[in-house]
């Protein structure tokens, strides 16, 4: 990745479903269709892909904040999972290709959370009240998603959360812990060891009894550039080149890079510098109130969002029908590192709880 206590939704809602692809009832077990959703001042494209024949959706929100949705249209997510159901690569608001203004009043974990809702709305309206919705998301779709399911749960027959940042503000402090706790062990295989010991001393020099936007940004720069190390070291798996291949196609084709590249920067000011979601925002309290199936699943190695809250949010949650899977081969990503493993446990929940 690279977020306050939702309000009720306004009702009622602006949406405007705009249809760039015309879609028959024979259409449906191989869908292909792009919605607009108009909320509050932001329009916001939707991908639909995959099997809606059972009208089952899967709404994928995105990491960053700042990221964009078509990112996760690659390996299993494209080829199995839109086998079973129609996978949404949603572009959040002020992130992506979706348009519209970027301040504080535009841009916010309450309107994000509702824009989801709108989402919901626009996809029911043409695909009928029947469908059925999964929820996913992923480091900071975490975040956001956590918000959406406190208030509007009833809406989702289930929840993956894959290394979701559900505490944004406790990352701050679990960050030099995580980072020693690998590092100690990484020094003990001899894996990269003077690197190793250069990322226990930067830790060990930074105050974390008191919050410093330099420091996050430092820390979590320092995540990314680890997990890179870990991967070098064999520790956790690289991202085959068929994947690699789909990324950049939709990095560079399928989306502008200046538009996503800008969008998210804006957004991202928003959130973290100004609105300071890192340092005020958690929701770990609140897991509790989470009651629908849910599915958690997360890195041993990851170094951006740290895996102990893998265990918090699976241990809070009071859904009755709850599993947790870690990855032992894979960092933030395990859904581009262990692809296949990732889309039978995905699979398998929402066949389990359609």
């Amino acid at each position: 990745m690279n977020t306050t206590i939702l309000p009720k939704l306004c009702l009622p809602i602006l949406f405007l479903p705009m249809l760039l692809t015309s879609c028959s009832q024979d259409d449906l077990d191989d869908l292909s269709d792009t919605l607009y959703v108009r909320h509050k001042g932001a329009d916001m494209p939707a991908h639909l892909y995959g099997n809606a024949s059972e009208s089952v959706f899967l709404i994928i929100l995105h990491g960053g904040p700042g990221g964009d949705g078509l990112v996760y249209r690659a390996g299993t997510i494209r080829s199995e999972i839109e086998k079973v159901c129609s996978v949404v690569y949603f572009d959040q608001r002020g992130s992506g290709m979706s348009q519209g203004n970027y301040s504080e009043e535009d841009i916010s974990v309450d309107l994000m959370a509702e824009d989801v809702m709108a989402l919901v709305k626009t996809i029911r309206y043409k695909y009928g009240d029947d469908s059925k919705f999964f929820l996913m998301g992923h480091s900071w779709g975490g975040t956001l998603g956590t918000a959406v399911l406190l208030e509007n749960q009833d809406a989702f027959e289930g929840w993956i959360d894959v290394a979701g940042a559900h505490n944004a503000k406790g990352i701050y402090t679990e960050y030099p812990k995580n980072f020693r706790r690998v590092a100690d062990e990484q020094i003990r295989l001899g894996n990269t060891v003077g690197y190793w010991e250069g990322v226990q001393e930067k830790i060990n020099a930074i105050d974390t009894l008191r919050f410093e936007i330099d420091d996050f940004y430092t820390m979590n720069r320092a995540a990314f550039v680890a997990e890179g190390k870990l991967e070098e070291d064999d520790v956790i798996k690289s991202i085959d080149d068929d994947i690699l291949g789909e990324l950049t196609v939709t990095g560079l084709f399928k989306n502008n890079p200046l538009t996503t590249v800008w969008s998210g920067a804006q957004t991202a000011s928003i959130l973290v510098d100004d609105q300071g979601i890192f340092e005020n925002l958690s929701f770990s309290d609140r897991l509790n109130e989470i009651t629908i199936p849910s599915l958690v699943l997360w890195g041993e190695h990851d170094m951006v969002v740290p895996p102990v809250y893998a265990e918090e949010a699976f241990n809070t949650f009071g859904s009755e029908v709850k599993e947790l899977m870690i990855f032992q081969e894979s960092g933030h990503g395990p859904m581009f590192t262990e692809p296949n493993l990732f889309a039978n446990k995905v699979i398998a929940f929402i066949e389990q709880n359609k």
